[in-house]
């Protein structure tokens, strides 16, 4: 459960910082200073939105990704710790593929119908008798950039992280096993 509940983590992070974003974005542009030109648009405020947030929303996935071999090598020992971390690697490494092709075909997908080479299979133009080409501005294209949404975060942000996952536990694990081995609670 760690990469699920680690990628939910991640996920939720990237939602909430580009919400704050789209805020102060759209707090810049409400005067209509910055449409005239009169007003240059306020990057540094934008630029400390996204660094701030990445620095406090990755608070949680890491006291996760740390303090649960911890938790489990201090109350049940080393066993358990290597129970942790094989479900890590195992669960870890389906979702890290998972996520980056996922994320990507999503990406694509929005590409492939902007470049309006994307038909539909059984609709016809009325007028023109032709296959209608979805493209931008179509129900279709809404579809996909929807899709892309949520699947730049997965590409972009879950995917590769999973990585870090799987090393971190796996080294604070190693750090730490003659102390699990000599100090955990449940002791048989």
């Amino acid at each position: 459960m760690l990469p699920y509940a680690f990628s939910a983590l991640t996920m939720q992070a990237v939602g909430d910082a580009a919400n704050d974003m789209i805020k102060e974005i759209a707090d810049q542009f409400a005067d209509g200073q910055i449409k005239a030109k009169n007003k240059k648009p306020d990057y540094a405020k934008c630029i400390s939105i996204s660094t701030k947030a990445s620095l406090r929303m990755m608070i949680l996935p890491g006291v996760l990704v740390i303090g649960s071999p911890l938790l489990f090598g201090f109350l049940f020992g080393p066993k358990s710790v290597g129970g942790l971390l094989a479900g890590c690697i195992v669960s870890g490494v389906q979702i890290a593929f998972s996520f980056s092709n996922t994320g990507g075909a999503w990406d694509n997908a929005k590409k492939y119908v902007e470049a309006g080479t994307h038909q539909a299979k059984k609709a016809v133009d009325p007028k023109t008798k032709l296959p209608i080409v979805m493209k931008k501005k179509t129900e279709c294209h809404q579809a996909a950039v929807t899709g892309d949404t949520v699947g730049d975060p997965l590409k972009d942000t879950s995917g590769p992280a999973i990585n870090i996952l799987i090393k971190l536990s796996a080294i604070t694990s190693l750090v730490f096993g003659s102390a699990f081995k000599n100090t955990h609670a449940f002791n048989p």
